[in-house]
């Protein structure tokens, strides 16, 4: 019974830091924009990627081409 004595306010405190840091990270804008991260994977440039792709395809397709072929 004497344990319940130290666990009620360390729980109560915790709770207290827990709420501390969850308004400090919201008044610090951490919650401000949930969304554009999300959306920015989407829209990444991957172009070049694709480019050298297709030029090392291109490179395959032209080395595979039958040799006795005139």
């Amino acid at each position: 019974m004497d344990i319940i004595y130290v666990l009620v306010p360390l729980s109560i405190a915790l709770i207290g830091i827990a709420m501390l840091v969850f308004f400090w990270a919201v008044k610090g804008g951490q919650f401000d924009d949930l969304e554009s991260p999300a959306h920015k994977i989407l829209f990444d440039d991957d172009e070049h990627l694709i480019q050298r792709k297709d030029k090392q395809d291109d490179s395959n397709a032209d080395s595979n081409e039958d040799p006795n072929k005139q």
